[in-house]
């Protein structure tokens, strides 16, 4: 990673508004965003732009959010946030199983969310 670029993150979520709102609050914790909408070309854009930090949604077209996310586990060490609206304990086991390093419910808080990308950044930084 470039010392002088910012950071990238890889937005996977199909519904356009919640991904523009995850986006947004990625990029205002100074983070350069790839959005996509489905699983596939999520994994695609982790390849391309080795991220730091990864979001994914849990039920998309094509394959969920729980083969993205094991799928980004054979390629990539970023930190895994699953956002799910479906709030259901088999869920979060199974995004935990899967590789994600938390599980956070829709509707998610704004600053909640940029809280938890703002501590994972102070830990890149220091390693």
């Amino acid at each position: 990673m470039d010392r002088h670029a910012p950071p990238s993150a890889v937005v996977i979520e199909d519904d356009e508004g919640i991904r523009s709102l995850i986006s947004a609050v990625l990029q205002h914790a100074g983070l350069h965003v790839i959005e996509a909408d489905n699983g596939l070309d999520g994994v695609a854009a982790v390849c391309a732009h080795d991220p730091a930090i990864i979001t994914v949604d849990i039920r998309m077209p094509g394959i969920d959010g729980f083969e993205t996310t094991r799928r980004i586990r054979q390629i990539s060490g970023a930190f895994v946030v699953v956002l799910s609206a479906h709030v259901a304990d088999a869920d979060e086991s199974e995004s935990i199983r899967a590789g994600a390093d938390v599980y956070m419910p829709k509707p998610f808080r704004p600053r909640e969310l940029r809280e938890l990308i703002d501590t994972q950044l102070r830990e890149l930084r220091r390693a």
